[in-house]
């Protein structure tokens, strides 16, 4: 009995998707999601957030 393939959720639209060869922009549902997660990436979009230091490292003297 062939297995049923796994069903994700697309990281882009949020829409389902298939997680299998067939689908060769897992773990995207298309094309154009692919490319606008590309799109988002290639402009810098997507950064990680800044944290205020709370003083020296503690590797530095005078910590």
């Amino acid at each position: 009995m062939p297995r049923k393939p796994t069903k994700v959720r697309c990281p882009q639209c949020g829409g389902e998707s298939e997680w299998s060869l067939a689908n060769p922009y897992r773990p995207f549902c298309s094309e154009r999601c692919k490319l606008i997660d590309l799109g988002a990436w290639a402009s810098e979009s997507y950064r990680l957030p800044e944290q205020e230091p709370n003083g020296p490292p503690p590797d530095e003297p005078g910590a």
